[in-house]
């Protein structure tokens, strides 16, 4: 497994908004974390989130933890607001598919999330 493939790909289905593509590249559950706090949800729900939120997460550095963690730097855009807003996103990989997806505000939370 490459864990930047897997984490491409999941940034892919989030850019592309194809639900059906988004559900693929997550496990079920799937453990996200935002400005609404923490979930397990579907990937039903994922998909959903994808498709309602219209957020693009573009990548611009990845930070390599271990064979399954990896934390990347995103600017992340919104419909209502085009203006890029730099997070971090701690990403945690299982059997081939994105198993935690934890949106931080900047680097120094993500890295520290992606080793506690």
């Amino acid at each position: 497994m490459d864990l930047k493939l897997v984490v491409a790909e999941w940034h892919a289905s989030v850019n592309s908004a194809d639900p059906h593509r988004a559900a693929q590249a997550v496990t079920d559950p799937v453990l996200v974390l935002g400005p609404r706090g923490t979930a397990e949800i579907s990937p039903a729900q994922f998909a959903e989130w994808v498709e309602r939120s219209g957020i693009r997460l573009e990548p611009r550095e990845w930070h390599p933890i271990d064979d399954h963690v990896m934390v990347v730097e995103q600017d992340a855009t919104w419909p209502e607001s085009p203006t890029a807003t730099r997070v971090a996103t701690v990403f945690r990989v299982r059997g081939g598919k994105v198993a935690a997806a934890l949106r931080c505000p900047d680097l120094a939370t993500a890295l520290e999330q992606a080793t506690a």
